[in-house]
């Protein structure tokens, strides 16, 4: 089937299968036909009251039902959604809206739709603008370049089933939930929502017949240290994709023994999708670590400060390129180097061409000339059984230049830490002070802004 207008693809899906599925969220279930009813009331209203093809709708509304209405009314009436976390400062807040000068701003219940003739078939030029900082705290509106076009009966992306009940428990204000859960829906996806993430209700969901879900690194282990994980019954669980942050190795391995390594995959990319690699659970053991090897239509490459090419395992700055542009922003200028795009990352590719992540090079602590990854440590603090999450920073000291700074949630004290990273990390990379509190210092996508703790 030909592309349609991602509004024509969501009246299709509803006339094939109006009583199908389509959005739950807790007890509130929108089957096809009522999303579409729903959606197609909010575009006339907001057609009538000026919006226009190309104009943007910011829709600042967490994990519900009505954020899945706001969205596809959007794309219905010709306009570009703009997902926004309604927990950004109002500073922030304003900054993002004075970039994108929206003509509608959802951010809260929606207005009650207008009944009237079928809508034009209207598609935006770019069918999605979301934020992206990071951990930076600078938003930028990343505008994608593929116009909202769809073919309801392709395939996403090799990675992404063809047919699901996708599990959706990051925030739809984020980029990678976003994506995944609209690409989703509108082939033909059955959204499971959480409205935050908890993971005894992830599991719950998961044994409630939920076939696949997107993860992060942060909530991976939530997951897996819950106390009903081992229980749990799993068998609906076709695959789960992770990405987002570096995956600690005893992590995904431990997902690996619990799930099997055909169910456990991960994609690295960002919100700009400059480019993309993946890499299965079985290739995952015969590589451990990696972060897996372009898809077609992408490029890696390794370079050092002075921009010449990195050899194999040498650690470098990772560039990345796709066939195609696939977005430009608001807010910022893309940092290109002769073609080639970064996310900050720092890594190595091996002498077969897999990706292997370091950390952020702006996150790097320099202690007495020694260079720290950060996630090397969290990782091992993570390791232990009383963790529930770590963060580590540089914090500034007039002898060695910075020193390793652990923030910590979970029931331990710092000397059962300081033991337990004795025999697991080199002495200069052990922290040099910790600091506790009662709430995971990263967010359900697993973002932190360490200026914060620094």
């Amino acid at each position: 089937m030909p592309d349609l207008s991602i509004g024509a693809a969501f009246r299709l899906l509803a006339d094939r299968a109006p009583r199908a599925v389509a959005v739950r969220c807790g007890e509130a279930v929108l089957t096809r036909a009522e999303l579409d009813q729903r959606a197609t009331r909010l575009a006339r209203r907001w057609i009538a009251h000026g919006l226009r093809v190309d104009d943007v709708v910011t829709i600042c509304l967490p994990n519900s039902p009505d954020f899945v209405v706001a969205t596809v009314a959007a794309w219905k009436a010709g306009a570009t959604p703009q997902p926004l976390s309604p927990r950004l400062p109002a500073r922030e807040r304003v900054a993002v809206l004075e970039l994108t000068a929206p003509r509608v701003v959802v951010d809260g219940g929606l207005p009650a739709g207008i009944d009237g003739p079928d809508l034009p078939d209207l598609a935006a030029s770019s069918w999605k603008a979301p934020t992206s900082s990071g951990s930076t705290g600078r938003p930028k509106v990343v505008r994608a370049t593929d116009p909202a076009r769809v073919d309801p009966d392709g395939t996403v992306a090799p990675f992404v089933p063809r047919e699901a009940v996708q599990l959706v428990s990051g925030p739809l204000f984020h980029a990678a939930p976003f994506v995944y859960a609209f690409r989703g829906l509108m082939t033909g996806h059955e959204l499971v929502l959480l409205p935050r993430f908890d993971a005894g209700e992830w599991l719950r969901a998961v044994e409630d017949g939920a076939t696949w879900a997107v993860l992060v690194p942060a909530t991976m282990h939530r997951i897996l240290r819950h106390p009903r994980r081992a229980a749990t019954d799993v068998g609906s669980l076709a695959r789960i994709l992770h990405l987002g942050a570096r995956c600690a190795p005893w992590l995904k391995r431990a997902w690996i023994d619990w799930l099997g390594a055909d169910r456990v995959e991960e994609l690295y990319a960002g919100t700009e999708s400059q480019g993309l690699a993946f890499v299965g659970g079985r290739e995952w053991l015969r590589r451990p670590g990696t972060v897996g090897r372009p898809l077609p239509g992408s490029r890696f490459r390794i370079a050092r400060a002075d921009g010449s090419p990195c050899g194999p395992g040498e650690v470098g700055e990772v560039l990345m390129r796709r066939d195609r542009p696939t977005y430009s922003y608001l807010g910022a200028e893309p940092v290109v180097r002769d073609g080639w795009h970064t996310l900050g990352d720092a890594g190595w590719c091996d002498e077969d061409g897999y990706l292997f992540l370091a950390d952020r090079l702006d996150d790097v602590i320099t202690s007495a000339g020694v260079a720290i990854a950060p996630a090397e440590v969290e990782a091992v603090l993570e390791e232990h059984p009383a963790v529930g999450s770590a963060v580590v920073v540089g914090r500034p000291d007039a002898e060695r230049g910075q020193v390793v700074h652990a923030v910590v949630q979970g029931a331990v004290v710092e000397g059962q830490l300081r033991e337990w990273v004795r025999t697991r990390l080199d002495p200069e990379k052990a922290p040099r002070s910790y600091e506790f509190v009662s709430e995971p210092p990263r967010d359900d996508t697993g973002k932190v802004r360490r200026s914060r703790w620094r």
